[in-house]
């Protein structure tokens, strides 16, 4: 059988699959939703996500303006361009959120996520869960003769990568508190 011989600038792809190339690229954004401090508004934000099928990496939400009643929800979510721009849409138009900002957009913007990582181990594995403790500076929050808790601050990148190398040498359980982020500059 023959190779198909296609030009150079046309495409592989199906005449009937009618999806732009660049839809199916999928990306991921930090967004920051300044929403009104009442019963229920977390429930309608998630649940928009859940009625169109989007998913959702990472959540948190805490109060940001006692005096306001506002808080801050951060979502870190993955889509497309057309979806993320679904999404921003939608979120401005629910009534009890003030504003959207898209950190991924808008310029550089600083993540981090703390989790808590239970190692257990002995003998050699102890000294190299702590050696490797050190190197990604986290902290010994509690220590038994058979197990640490530690304490890291980071990217999701670093700590996943921290966790990586504890599952060897006895990572026990893993906890994680979501991306907290911000604008960089002012």
């Amino acid at each position: 059988m023959s190779q198909l011989n296609i030009k150079k600038g046309s495409s592989s792809r199906s005449a009937y699959d009618l999806r732009s190339a660049l839809s199916e690229v999928e990306e991921r954004h930090t967004l920051a939703v300044i929403v009104e401090n009442e019963p229920g508004v977390l429930a309608r934000v998630i649940g928009l996500f859940s009625a169109r099928g989007y998913n959702i990496d990472s959540l948190t939400v805490a109060e940001v303006d006692h005096t306001g009643h506002r808080s801050r929800i951060t979502i870190v979510t993955r889509g497309s361009p057309a979806v993320i721009d679904q999404i921003e849409a939608q979120l401005g138009r629910t009534v009890p959120v003030h504003a959207v900002h898209n950190l991924t957009m808008n310029g550089p913007a600083v993540q981090r996520e703390l989790a808590l990582v239970k190692v257990k181990g002995k003998g050699d594995q102890r000294i190299e869960a702590l050696r490797l403790a050190e190197i990604f500076r986290t902290s010994v929050v509690d220590s038994t003769l058979e197990s640490f808790v530690f304490e890291m601050t980071g990217t999701p990148e670093k700590i996943d990568a921290f966790a990586d190398l504890m599952r060897p040498l006895g990572l026990i359980e893993i906890a994680r508190t979501g991306v907290v982020a911000l604008k960089r500059g002012a």
